[in-house]
């Protein structure tokens, strides 16, 4: 089999934009005080009260790990609280306070006019068909892991 040109990988592709997304969020989130996974970890609490931190780390992305690291300093910065479950005593539920709703939000607003922008660039049917051939790439991936 032969090589392939780093200009003609499609994960080579999918890379730069994920990483310039990153970056772009990352710059947007800086004012809030927030890195990207912190926010990722506060939208998805915020969605999702009392998760814990392995499903939360699921819903991020991340490693379980990575997840209490975050957790342990989004705590520390008081933007949440752990507590015990109520019949589980070894698993700690996770939830917002009320200055991590506020943070939640205020760095949420600078996310969504971010992906506002982002969205503005391409046409509805453009946008439509990007979600799809993403959505299509995402499916491959996660089907081939297993099979």
């Amino acid at each position: 089999m032969t090589s392939m040109p780093v200009s003609e990988r499609l994960g080579a592709h999918v890379k730069r934009a994920e990483q310039a997304l990153n970056a772009a969020k990352n710059a947007a989130l800086k004012p809030a005080g927030l890195t990207v996974p912190q926010y990722s970890a506060l939208l998805h609490l915020g969605e999702n009260p009392g998760i814990s931190a392995a499903a939360l780390a699921r819903a991020c992305g991340v490693t379980p790990p990575t997840m209490n690291t975050v957790l342990k300093n989004l705590q520390e910065l008081g933007l949440v609280e752990r507590t015990p479950h109520e019949w589980h005593k070894n698993i700690l539920e996770t939830r917002l306070t009320p200055e991590g709703e506020r943070a939640r939000a205020a760095a949420d607003a600078r996310a969504v006019r971010l992906e506002r922008a982002l969205a503005a660039q391409f046409t509805d049917e453009e946008r439509q068909t990007l979600v799809a051939l993403l959505g299509r790439c995402a499916d491959f991936l996660e089907s081939s892991r297993t099979g």
